[in-house]
């Protein structure tokens, strides 16, 4: 079952399209909200509890079709910064490029969700 909308999805595209022009510039209003749409979006496209994708301080979503996790931590995981997801999300930087650059921290063997990027592609 996809996550419950809390981002209205004109309100969260906006925020990434903010975000896209000028990261620098983009408040942290705008970069919670394109974070917390992005990772919406992923729940939606990728629905299941196999995969949990944390960006703190703005959210994590439960995401990928498999084994269903219940109980503490589970066991695939992937975390990352704001800037680094958001970058991820539009297809501005690649799963193997945030990797290779140590700014993933990745956990189990489904963690990856390369797959499933980028979720809304800015040019």
């Amino acid at each position: 079952m996809p996550p419950r909308r809390r981002i209205d999805p004109a309100a969260g595209r906006e925020a990434v399209l903010t975000w896209a022009l000028d990261p620098e510039a983009a408040t942290r209003p705008v970069t919670a909200t394109a974070v917390r749409y992005t990772l919406e979006e992923l729940g939606i496209q990728a629905p299941g509890r196999t995969v949990e994708v944390r960006v703190p301080p703005f959210g994590a979503v439960q995401c990928v079709a498999g084994p269903v996790h219940t109980r503490g931590t589970p066991p695939n995981v992937t975390e990352t910064d704001a800037a680094t997801w958001l970058r991820l999300a539009t297809g501005r930087l690649t799963w193997a490029e945030a990797a290779a650059g140590g700014k993933l921290r990745v956990s189990g063997q489904r963690a990856n969700v390369s797959a499933y990027l980028p979720i809304v592609p800015v040019i």
